[in-house]
Formats: C-alpha cells, structure tokens, sequence
C-alpha cells in the first residue's frame, strides 16, 4: 500500500499528517519520478559509469589498475587466496585487497574481494559516527543456508603460463578459473569454451578509505580540475532535502561481467519490464539508466523501466542455445545494473556479417563486499538448482496458501468479513482465504484490534473455520510512538529499535503517524517478535489467523526515497545502506520463527507474504508485485514480472487480481483472474477508494466466467501442489517461462506471455488485451496439443492462433504427460482433502506419456518424517498404465498411507486414444499385485478436428498404492 486520504484516519491523525508532512498525502496519480534517484543523482553510479566512460573513450590504451600480487597466490584444498594490488594515481604506496576464490562442490565458483585497511579497523570515521569500521561481511549470514561446501579436488594446472593461474574444478574438472594477473581479470570457461568473464573491460572499482582532505579551491579553478576524480559526493550527499552524512568516505564496488555470445539475460528483479532484460545505455527502444536495486515503495509504478521497486535479488542468467550460465551478486546494499549487448565478429573482414552479441555488463554497490558467486550450468535447471542450494529453494507452503485469497483495503467490521464469507458460499464461489489489511487495528497500532469494528475476531475465525479457511492479517514493521501502548513501550526499554547515526531510537511517518521500526537483525528483537504472536499475547488471534508484512523495503513516509536514511544504525552498528535490501527479509524471517512457535507442541508450516524481499526470502513465504493499477498494460506486465521472480529463485509469486489502484472494467476484471489462476500466488485486492469487486458483485455473465476460472484452479490444485513440492526440492520455477522450457529454441527466449506449468505440460497464454477475441500461442515442438476443454488438435512447430472469447481461457495440453487433478467443487481445498483423483492422461504421438503427483497433509512438517506420496505414472505405447512409487519411506509414512486407504482414483481419461480401444468396453486393472479385476471403458471417437479419447471410469484403486491398467 502506498499513502493516501483515508476515510479511516481519526481527525487528530489526520490533522497531524496535515500539519507535520502535508507532503505525504500523495493523490492517486503515478509515481513521482522525482521522489526516487536516477543513476545521474546517485553519486556512486554516477561516479562508476564516469569510471566506465573514461575507459571506453581509452579503448585499447586503458589498464585497470588492479593487479594480482603473484607472490601470495595459495590455493589449499579448493580455496584459492591472493592479495589485489590497487595502484592509486600520485601515491606510492598500493591498496591491498584480499581476493578470495572458493571453487565449490556444487561447481560455483565463488569470488570474494575485501579491503585490508577496512578489514583490520585501520581507519578513521566521521561526525564521531558509532558505525562499524568494515565492510559489511554480513550478507551470506541471511542469505546463505548452503551449498559452501568446497570441492577439495579443485587442482592448478602446472602448464599454464607465468602471467596466469588456472584452476580446474567441477564435475570430472570440466571447468577452469584463468586468473590473469596484471591487469586483474578471471575467466570462467567449461569444457575450454569461456562463459563468463570477470574485469574483462576494466571497470573493477573498490573505493578505498581515504582521509578526508580539505583543500582551497582558488577562484575561477573548478574543484575537479583536470583527470582527478569527482569528489562532489564522497562525503555528503543531499537528494529530496535529506543529507546522507557518509561517515567512512566513497566505499563503493564495482565490476564489469561479460558474457560472450550470450544475447539474453535474465533475471535481477523486481522490474516492471521483459523478461529479456533490455541494453540500458541508450538507443532505440533500450533503457537510458541501470537497472536499479533498493527496495522502495514505488506506488502506481510504470511498464517498461529499470526503475526498482520492493525487492532485490541480483541473480543474473545469461543464455544462448543449450547453454546457462549465471552470477549471484551477493551484497545488499544499493546495487546499479548496466547492460549492452555489442555485436562481436571474429573476422574483421565481415563486415558484421555472422556476427554474434556479447552481453557487457557492470555491477555497482554503494558499500560492502565485492561478492560474487560463477554459475556454469549448463541448463537453466541446472541454474536454478545450483542457486537454490546456496539461497535455500523456495518454502512448501501449506496447501490452502496455492488456493484462492480474497483481499481489500479494508472490510470494515467482523460482520463485513463474515458477510463476504457467506456471499462467496451463497453464489458457490471456492476460496479459502480472506484478508485484513491496516484499519483492523486500533489506530493502527498492532498486535489489537479496533474494540468497535472488529471487538468479536474469534466468532469471525470461527466462521471461517467451519469451512475450513483461514484469515490474513497485516502486521507491519513501524510501530507506534503513542503513550501507553505496550508495544512501543517494550519495544523503547528493551533497545530492540533502529537507531539514528547519533545512536538514539530512529523516529519516521508511516500509517499511525510518529513510528519507530523494529530491528530485526537483532538476536533479541526476533525473541521479541515471536513472543508478540502467541495466541495469550495477541488476543483475538487463532490457529486459522496468518500473516501479511508489508511496507517492509522499509517504507517511511518522510525518509529520503520514501525508505530509511542510509547513515541510520543497525544492530552491530551496521549502517543501514549496508544492509537495505536485506531489512525486508529480516523482517519475515522473525514473522516465520513467531508461527512456528505460536502454541507449544503446534508446529505447523507457516504463511507469510511479504513485499519486500531478497535472495533468501523464498525459503519463507510469498511475494506479490505491490501496488499495481487497473489497466491492462499491468495485467501483462504481471506476467514476465512473475517469470522473473520464479527464474531468479521466487517463484511463490503473485500480482494483485484486478488492480490495486482504480476500477477495472468487467472485462478487465474477468480476464485478470483468467490470469491469475495460473499465478502461483493468486489473491484478489483492491485500494480503500475503488469500489468493491468480489466476485458475486460482477454481474452475468462475468461472475460465472470468474468463478470458472477460480474452479480450474481448486481443480487443478494437485498438479500446481506437484510444482509446488518440486520447486521446494529442485528449485525449479513453479510457471516457467518459453527458454526454460526449450533451451534450444532460440525463437523462444524473448517469449514472455505464456508460460509453462510445473512438469505437467500445460502450456497457458493469458488474454492481456482489450477486447481480443483471440491469441496466438508460439509452440517450439514437434510434439501434439490439445485444447484442455475439449480436446481441439494442435500440431507442428510454430505460431498458432486460438480463439479466446470472454468465457474461454486459452490453455493447451502437451502430448506426453499425466496431469492429477480433483474434478468435484468445493468451498475451500481444505474440504477436498479426502476427494477422489482424476488422471488425465495426454498420449504423445508414441502413445506414451508420464507423470507424478506429490500429496501430504498440507499442513504439517510431517512429510520431512514421511508422511506424503510420491507417485509416477506412466504408460508406454498405450499398454498399460503404471502406478509407481518414487517416496523414500519414514517413520511417518504408514501412518500417513493408512488416511489415504479410501482416497481412489475415480476416473482415467485418455486424451488421443487409439482407435482401436473402439468397441472396447473393458480394461484389467490390477492393485498391489491383488487379482486382477474390471473397469469400464467408455470410448469417444475424433470428431470436428478434436481427438478420440476414451475414459476409464472408477478403476477402484487408491492413489496411494501401485497398481496397473492394462488396455490391450
């Protein structure tokens, strides 16, 4: 949520906003360019891409100044160690960066720069400032959770020449580092070919700590006269009224990362753009500034723009056919992205012809480490897994969390909410969750709740219960500065608090006015905060009652960029612009520990959903896109934005159905559920001044279209729980994007609009534009496509026009996979639980097809003990259809299949059958070696260009055991 005039805010809240900050009432317009920097106003980017410009406009003349010292390069059991030599213009004396290489059994490579004088404490901070001397080495602590093993097998190769070290390491040594030494470079090769290369233009930057020096400026003499470097924001800098104090000097890092013949790259969110990241120094059609990481509260933002928003992850993929690679950035703090994609020939006598693209790009943080981590691949799953085993893969969530939300800005009292229940019960519209956003609280302090409008909050829970939904509630991480309120008061006498640069509690505007932030990278704040949601703690909470954290970039209404100031102090005396885009994270990392921990002996799997989020923040919940519009470029922006998050290690993502800002139109609305049933994180919201539009307040036909669409989702939810559990293993995106799918279709890697569904082969291409009655569906295989509905044949590689009037969701069926699904309607997924399944079985043209569902009880820890199903199935050339086990048995696990006795498939459906099955009326079937018994057969010939399947009613087998349908 962003600022606006609520008809909420108490007269005395509303007249000290008016008084104090009238410049935070900020109407429903677009965001204010004004109030965020571009890299020109930002003086470290500034001075980085001057850096940049300077060695271009020396072409073959400029030598970085960075070399290796070649006396101290070590390498002991898979680490390589050396020390940078940084030679200074007019001094004699080189600054020493200690350059670390971990080369990892996973086969990343990991490269780590310091700064020795910083390192040891041997400098002097400014203002007196109480901030720590070194650069931040803390990132890892909150990102990291594994993957460092180091691969001891990592060996130097004797032949190389003096000017370079190389290391072999990987899979059967399959990857080299090649260190060369002066100027400083590192090249990453696999299999002899270079994949990424490090410095390779010389724009490496480590602004090292330097003693301010005040010198006279003779009149008529610019204060930079000749080549020195700008030092107009070394010191202070001043953007929106405030002054950034910068205590220890210009600490910035930079470096330039190539990626030879690699065109597309990917990832780096969160942007409102392609998937395809754009060149971002000018010219037709590409960006003028860096992609931008700091997570802002960027309300109403706009498409197409390197510009940040609420979360940062600086994991980059770069691809060409049947190759990945990728770089992770580990530093936290304000990071700036350049991207060019020159055109490069090996002979110079072509004229340009034959040439391929290289992909430049220069990476630059304000402050602490130079942290890199080299993926090689050589597939984007690889990719991904690699990534996920360093960063944690993404949560299993519990299972009514991939059901439908249903969220606004605010239902006003607890018979509002159980009025909505109703309604969606009364018009037979599934959902399983409803949310409460900020008015629930009294006077937006919380941790209560507003005795007048939501005083009975346990009838409400009740109510939900009985269907077995749950409730959301928003808790933020500004706290009140009011008197008497216990929160505040405890949070103050315990020192848990952010603290200014002089030492004392940081004072900020947020939603109740006055606010102090929790600091959640205090050991002592998180035991805190998880002791506020115990159930005596919090009254008026419940089992069923889970958690929002918004407005954690951090959002402060009066802070420079709407956020913190930088030289504002953390917990060990870290500077916030160190630790920036981690302070989201933290915040839903001490939210996750708090549900864990609610009621002893209730450990259930928690649900958080966050706003703002690093590298890491999977491992605990779900993001969504902020405060998007109404409009139809936002509903198509939603998707590559989603594709984005779950390539670069998120995907338990979402957009807000139907817009955050302003009314959609019926039909807008009806085709962003449409949408929105394929987003992993599928809630409807809505801003305080736009009208409501649960569904039931559509109108015929739009509430039957949307609650169709809500249907396909509840039944399709063991295929999207199957992604799920695979994501959470695997690290795989739960919707993957076109490239991720086919590697080696080079027509599909910009493809951004349609998507793939887990492994189940479902291909969806959303409607995103008015009024279309149609869409065309790119398909890169030779394999066959049937329409999901009725079965309509799609063949042969190419585009493919679909019609997709209002009532038709666009969404294909790959020959060659099983999809589980659950075909009865219910109120919420939770009374699904013990429904019967359905196979559909999509024959490829060698009549075979396979595939799996994950199932357990999508609640508890349980299945880490055991307690879950794992099953393949599988028939090859129409024979005979295989249930397989694929779980690796617990001590949970009899227990478990024992709930699951009388939970059966009710019905196989064939899709292409053969036309022999014609005239059959039977098939064996066959449980757990049992004797063999009969089924029903019911066939259906290929009619209208739709294909022939045939149906296997009530086979009388459960899900859960092996058994077997022979056809012939």
């Amino acid at each position: 949520m962003h600022l606006l005039a609520s008809p909420h805010l108490s007269w005395t809240t509303s007249a000290v906003l008016f008084s104090v900050v009238p410049c935070l009432l900020i109407p429903t317009a677009a965001v204010k360019h004004e109030n965020f920097k571009t890299c020109a106003q930002s003086g470290f980017c500034k001075r980085n891409r001057d850096f940049a410009d300077n060695a271009a406009s020396h072409s073959s003349s400029w030598s970085s100044p960075y070399v290796v010292d070649q006396s101290r390069i070590k390498l002991n059991d898979g680490v390589l160690d050396a020390t940078i030599l940084k030679t200074v213009k007019g001094q004699d004396e080189k600054v020493r960066l200690p350059l670390t290489i971990a080369f990892l059994e996973s086969g990343a490579a990991r490269v780590t720069m310091d700064e020795e004088r910083r390192q040891k404490g041997d400098i002097e901070l400014r203002h007196g400032s109480k901030a720590r001397k070194e650069r931040y080495n803390e990132a890892a602590s909150w990102a990291i959770v594994g993957g460092l093993e180091v691969s001891k097998s990592a060996s130097l190769d004797t032949s190389a020449e003096n000017s370079k070290t190389v290391v072999k390491y990987g899979p059967k040594n399959q990857f080299e580092a090649v260190i060369r030494h002066e100027p400083l470079g590192i090249d990453f090769k696999r299999d002899g070919q270079t994949q990424v290369k490090l410095n390779d233009r010389g724009l490496i930057n480590v602004e090292h700590w330097r003693p301010k020096v005040e010198t006279e400026v003779k009149e008529g003499q610019p204060d930079n006269a000749g080549d020195s470097e700008d030092e107009s924001t070394w010191w202070e800098e001043t953007f929106g009224g405030n002054t950034d104090s910068k205590p220890k000097g210009p600490e910035s890092v930079a470096l330039d990362i190539t990626f030879p013949g690699y065109e597309h790259v990917y990832g780096i969110p969160e942007h409102a753009g392609p998937l395809s990241l754009k060149e971002t120094r000018g010219g037709s059609g590409n960006h003028d500034d860096p992609y931008r990481l700091y997570n802002s509260d960027v309300f109403e933002y706009i498409m197409d723009s390197p510009m940040t928003l609420y979360g940062a992850i600086p994991f980059m993929q770069a691809h060409k056919k049947d190759s990945s690679v990728g770089v992770f950035w580990l530093n936290a703090a304000e990071t700036w992205v350049d991207i060019i994609k020159p055109k490069v020939s090996t002979n110079p006598l072509s004229l340009g012809i034959g040439a391929k693209r290289d992909t430049q790009t220069h990476w630059i943080s304000e402050s602490g480490l130079l942290d890199v981590f080299v993926l090689l691949g050589p597939t984007p799953k690889d990719l991904t897994k690699t990534y996920g085993g360093l960063t944690g893969f993404s949560q299993l969530p519990q299972h009514f969390a991939i059901a439908y939300h249903q969220c606004r800005w605010n239902y006003v009292t607890d018979e509002d909410v159980r009025d909505v229940d109703r309604k969606f019960d009364k018009h037979q519209i599934p959902y399983d969750v409803i949310w409460l956003d900020i008015e629930y609280t009294e006077g937006k302090k919380y941790f209560t709740w507003d005795h007048l409008t939501f005083g009975d909050s346990i009838a409400t829970h009740k109510q939900l219960d009985g269907h077995d939904r749950k409730l959301v509630a928003i808790i933020d991480p500004h706290i009140k500065n009011e008197a008497n309120y216990h929160i505040v008061d405890e949070l103050k006498s315990k020192d848990l608090a952010v603290k200014n640069k002089d030492g004392n509690i940081y004072e900020g505007w947020c939603w109740p006015g006055s606010s102090h932030w929790v600091d959640c990278f205090n050991p002592a704040a998180i035991k805190w905060w998880k002791a506020l949601h115990k159930y005596d703690a919090w009254k008026g909470s419940a089992p069923n009652t889970f958690l929002w954290n918004d407005m954690n970039e951090p959002s402060v209404f009066n802070g420079p960029e709407t956020t913190m100031p930088k030289d504002n102090l953390h917990h060990g005396n870290w500077e916030h612009r160190d630790v920036h885009n981690i302070n989201g994270l933290t915040l839903i990392n001490a939210t996750y520990e708090a549900l864990l921990e609610r009621k002893k002996g209730e450990l259930r799997r928690p649900f958080v959903l966050t706003r703002s989020y690093y590298a890491g923040s999977q491992r605990l919940g779900a993001m969504w896109t902020g405060d998007n519009q109404a409009s139809w470029d936002h509903l198509a922006a939603s998707i590559p934005m989603i594709l984005n998050n779950g390539i670069a290690g998120f995907p338990f993502a979402g957009a807000d159905v139907g817009g955050f800002f302003g009314n959609p139109s019926k039909e807008l609305l009806t085709r962003w559920y449409q949408a929105g049933t394929f987003y992993p994180f599928f809630r409807g919201h809505a801003h305080i001044d736009t009208r409501r539009r649960e569904p039931y307040l559509a109108g015929e036909p739009y509430t039957q279209i949307i609650t169709q669409a809500l249907r396909l989702r509840y039944q399709l939810l063991p295929a999207w729980y199957t992604a799920f559990h695979e994501a959470s293993v695997e690290g795989t995106p739960i919707v993957r994007p076109q490239y991720f799918q086919f590697p080696s279709d080079e027509a599909g890697f910009a493809i951004d609009d349609q998507f793939y569904i887990g492994s189940t082969g479902l291909l969806a291409k959303p409607v995103t534009k008015e009024g279309a009655d149609s869409v065309k569906v790119y398909i890169a295989d030779d394999e066959t496509y049937f329409d999901y509905f009725d079965y309509k044949i799609h063949k042969g590689r190419g585009t493919k026009t679909l019609a997709a009037p209002l009532d038709t969701i666009p969404l294909l069926m790959q020959g060659g996979h099983i999809i589980p699904r659950r075909d009865r309607p219910r109120r919420s997924s939770g009374l699904m639980r013990w429904d019967p399944f359905t196979l559909v079985v999509v024959l490829d043209k060698e009549g075979s097809a396979e595939g799996t569902l994950y199932n357990d009880d999508g609640e508890t820890f349980d299945y880490q003990s055991g307690a879950y199903i794992h099953r393949r199935f599988s028939i090859n050339s129409t024979r005979s259809l295989v249930s397989e086990d694929l779980a690796t048995p617990g001590k949970k696990t009899n227990a478990y299949l024992k709930t699951l006795k009388n939970v059966r498939v009710e019905k196989v459906i064939v899709i292409d059958a053969p036309s022999r099955w014609e005239g059959k009326t039977e098939v064996q079937v066959t449980e757990d070696g049992g004797k063999p018994t009969l089924a029903r057969l019911e066939f259906h010939p290929a009619a209208d260009g739709k294909a022939a399947f045939a149906i296997v009613a009530n086979p009388k087998v459960s899900i859960a055991a092996s058994w077997k349908i022979d056809f012939d």
